[in-house]
């Protein structure tokens, strides 16, 4: 995975989320990767923050996380996103958390997100307005 994203949701280390060893707790990378998805899909108008988020249609069905190096309180941190893959009922999301001023990677992972209708209970496939967008946004998509 390069880190090159088209889009950055920057963010804040706070100090309730370091561990005893006064870096990020491994628990709030996942945390961190889950703001910045919503506020992706948010960017790209897939759903928008008078909705419930029973309308927003997708879940995590499965996320791979990798931990480079540790990310202190004060690190200047942005967390970015892309969608290198659209299926037929799901996306491919891949995410990292980066230093702002140097690039350097503290973690990266990928995420599979299944399209999913709340109403029906039931997979879905990825809305055709849904993979324009995102092609539109993400000039690698294949």
């Amino acid at each position: 995975m390069n880190n090159d994203f088209n889009f950055h949701h920057p963010t804040e280390v706070r100090y309730g989320d370091l561990d005893p060893q006064g870096h990020l707790n491994n628990a709030k990378h996942l945390t961190y990767f889950e703001q910045a998805r919503v506020q992706y899909v948010v960017n790209l108008g897939l759903f928008s923050k008078d909705q419930s988020f029973m309308e927003i249609g997708f879940i995590v069905a499965d996320i791979h996380i990798t931990y480079h190096a540790p990310v202190h309180w004060g690190d200047p941190i942005t967390v970015g996103v892309r969608t290198a893959k659209i299926g037929n009922k799901s996306m491919v999301m891949e995410q990292a958390i980066l230093n702002r001023e140097t690039g350097e990677v503290y973690s990266s992972g990928t995420v599979i997100a299944v399209t999913y209708d709340y109403t029906e209970k039931k997979t879905m496939s990825v809305p055709q307005d849904w993979r324009e967008k995102i092609e539109k946004f993400e000039a690698t998509v294949k």
